[in-house]
C-alpha cells in the first residue's frame, strides 16, 4: 500500500492500524480467558478425582484379608497411588518452570510471576509462546515428558494381573497421541509430538494441556483401584435375603406352544458372581450363563394351571457355605379364543372414525394382522393406543356390509359389519326444534344449528341453506331464501321484523353430513313467536 502524502489521509491510515491492533488484542484476551475457564474446571475434576481414590485403598486392604489369596491385590494399592502422585508433581516441575522462565526469572514461582488485571492476578507471561517452544521444544523438556507419560502409562499396566491386561487398556485414561501430528498439514515444521504440542503455544494455552495430563494419571489411578477392589469383592455378599425368581417370556401359552422362563437368584444385597451357583427344576439340573440365569423350558399340553418348583443352591465365595432356596411358580395352558368387537355400536359409519377393538388371547398385538375389505374404498389402520380405526368409502351403499379379517398365528376370522351413514341431525335455534320463542330470543339468534341427537361420534353436519316464511296477522307472508346455516341479509332483515303472534317457518332445509355424496333434506320447523 502506498502512503498517502496528505497529513489528514496518513492520520486515518494510522488509526485503522491501531484499531485494528486493538481488535486483535482483544480476541486474544476472550480466548486467553477461556483457556482459563477450560483449566479451572480440570483442576476442579482433579479434585473430585483426589476425593474418590482417597476412599477406595482402605476398603480394599480390608477385604483382601479374608482370603490369602487376596492379598496379592491389596500390594498393589500403594504403588497406584505413588504412580499418580509421582508423575503429577513431575508435571507441576514443568508448569513451575515455565511459569518464572516467563515470569521474574527468580528461580521459583512467587508474587513475582504474577501481574494484577482489573482486581484479577494472571500470568505475568501468559502470552509467551518463546518460554514454551525454547523449555518444550528446543531444550527436549516435551520430549521427557512424553517418556515419562509412556512410563507410567506400562507401570499403571502391570498393575493390572496379565490376563486382564489387554481388556484393561481402553479404561486406561493416560496415553500419548502419536498420530494427530503425523498426520498433521504441518508436518514438516511439527516433526514431534513435543513441537505439534508446544511449539510456538502461549504459555496460558499450555496450562489446560498440563492438567489434562494429571487427570488422566488420577483417573488412571481410580481405574485401577476399582480393577483392584473387583478382584478382592466390590460388595459384600449377605446370605439371608436371597429369593428364587422365574421370569417367563408369557405365563399364558396356548396348547402345542411351549413354555419357556428364565430362572435365577435376586439377592438384595446386589448382583454377584454366578460361580459356585447351580439351579434345577423339577428336579432337572440347567445351565447357568454368565449372567447367572438358566433357562427351562416345557411343551405345553393339555389345558390348565401347570406348576413347577425352581431349587438353587449357591456357595459363598468367602466362607464357602452352601445355601439351597427352592419356590414354587405356575402358568396357565389355554385354547386360542379372537373377539372383534366395535366400541360404539355394531355398524360402521359412513364419513367419521369408526374405533374397533380385536384382539386375540395368547397372542401379542404386535402379531395380530387386520384388514378390510367390502364398503367401497374403506380402509382400516392402528390406532396410537391399540384400537383400529375403520372408514368406510363414501361410494358404499347403505346397507352394504363391511368385512373386517383378522389373522395371526393359528387364526383366521372374519366379520361383516352392517354399514349406514349418519342419521339426520335436527335442526335448531336456540337448542328449540320448533315451538314458542319470545320476540328477543328468536331476533337474538344468529343461524340455524344442526344437531346430531343420540349420536356418541364426534361428526359434525353444516346447514346448506333454507327458505324463510314469515307469517303475520292481516299481513302477506313474507319470503326469504338463504344459503349457509348463518343468517343473511334478506333472513336476517325478517328475522328483525318478528313481534308476537307471528310465526315463522323454517322448509326446504338442505344439509350435509361427513360422507354425504349429496345433500339431505330435513324436515321444515315452524315457531310461533310469543
Amino acid at each position: 500500500m502506498a502512503i498517502p502524502k496528505e497529513p489528514r489521509q496518513l492520520m486515518i491510515n494510522i488509526m485503522y492500524l491501531v484499531l485494528t491492533a486493538l481488535l486483535a488484542l482483544n480476541v486474544s484476551a476472550e480466548i486467553f480467558n477461556a483457556f482459563k475457564v477450560v483449566d479451572q474446571g480440570l483442576v476442579t475434576s482433579n479434585k473430585s478425582l483426589d476425593d474418590q481414590n482417597s476412599k477406595l485403598p482402605e476398603v480394599i486392604k480390608e477385604r483382601a484379608k479374608k482370603k490369602k489369596e487376596l492379598e496379592v491385590y491389596a500390594e498393589r494399592v500403594d504403588p497406584a497411588r505413588q504412580y499418580s502422585k509421582e508423575l503429577s508433581e513431575y508435571i507441576d516441575g514443568i508448569v513451575s518452570d515455565l511459569i518464572d522462565e516467563a515470569g521474574d526469572q527468580s528461580g521459583q514461582v512467587d508474587d513475582g510471576d504474577y501481574t494484577e488485571v482489573q482486581g484479577v492476578m494472571e500470568l505475568k507471561g501468559k502470552k509467551d509462546k518463546d518460554v514454551t517452544t525454547r523449555l518444550l521444544v528446543d531444550n527436549g523438556k516435551g520430549a521427557e515428558l512424553k517418556t515419562k507419560i509412556e512410563e507410567y502409562r506400562d507401570k499403571f499396566l502391570e498393575l493390572i494381573d496379565e490376563d486382564d491386561r489387554e481388556a484393561f487398556q481402553k479404561e486406561v485414561a493416560l496415553a500419548i497421541d502419536d498420530e494427530t501430528w503425523k498426520k498433521s498439514k504441518k508436518k514438516r515444521k511439527n516433526a514431534s509430538w513435543e513441537a505439534f504440542n508446544f511449539r510456538q503455544m502461549p504459555l496460558a494455552a499450555t496450562m489446560p494441556i498440563f492438567t489434562k495430563f494429571k487427570n488422566d494419571a488420577k483417573a488412571t489411578e481410580a481405574s485401577v483401584l476399582n480393577y483392584l477392589m473387583g478382584k478382592v469383592g466390590g460388595e459384600e455378599i449377605v446370605l439371608d435375603k436371597f429369593t428364587v425368581v422365574s421370569a417367563p417370556k408369557k405365563s399364558y401359552v396356548i396348547n402345542g406352544e411351549t413354555f419357556e422362563t428364565e430362572v435365577f437368584l435376586s439377592a438384595s444385597a446386589g448382583a454377584s458372581s454366578n460361580t459356585g451357583i447351580n439351579i434345577k427344576v423339577n428336579g432337572s439340573p440347567l445351565r447357568v450363563d454368565n449372567e447367572g440365569v438358566a433357562r427351562w423350558t416345557s411343551p405345553a399340553s393339555g389345558v390348565g394351571v401347570k406348576n413347577y418348583t425352581a431349587e438353587i443352591s449357591v456357595t459363598n465365595p468367602v466362607t464357602g457355605e452352601i445355601n439351597t432356596y427352592k419356590n414354587t411358580f405356575e402358568y396357565e395352558v389355554g385354547e386360542r379364543s379372537v373377539t372383534v368387537s366395535p366400541t360404539k355400536m355394531n355398524v360402521f359409519y359412513i364419513g367419521v372414525d369408526n374405533p374397533v377393538e380385536v384382539s386375540a388371547a395368547g397372542v401379542s398385538s404386535n402379531n395380530i394382522n387386520v384388514s378390510m375389505s367390502g364398503a367401497g374404498e374403506g380402509k382400516i389402520r392402528r390406532g396410537p393406543d391399540g384400537t383400529f380405526i375403520v372408514n368406510v368409502g363414501k361410494q358404499t351403499r347403505v346397507g352394504e356390509f363391511a368385512k373386517v379379517n383378522v389373522s395371526a398365528p393359528g387364526i383366521s376370522v372374519s366379520k361383516d359389519f352392517r354399514v349406514k351413514r349418519i342419521p339426520d341431525p335436527v335442526p335448531t335455534l336456540s337448542g328449540k326444534q320448533g315451538g314458542s320463542m319470545g320476540n328477543g330470543e328468536f331476533r337474538a339468534q344468529g343461524a340455524l344449528i344442526p344437531t346430531l341427537e343420540g349420536f356418541d361420534f364426534d361428526a359434525r353436519c353444516s346447514i346448506v341453506g333454507f327458505t324463510m316464511i314469515r307469517s303475520a296477522k292481516r299481513e302477506d307472508p313474507q319470503t326469504a331464501l338463504n344459503k349457509g346455516g348463518k343468517f343473511g341479509q334478506q333472513a336476517g332483515a325478517l328475522k328483525t321484523m318478528a313481534k308476537p303472534g307471528d310465526i315463522f317457518v323454517f322448509d326446504n332445509i338442505k344439509c350435509k353430513c361427513p360422507g354425504d355424496v349429496a345433500n339431505r333434506t330435513l324436515p321444515s320447523i315452524v315457531y310461533k313467536i310469543q
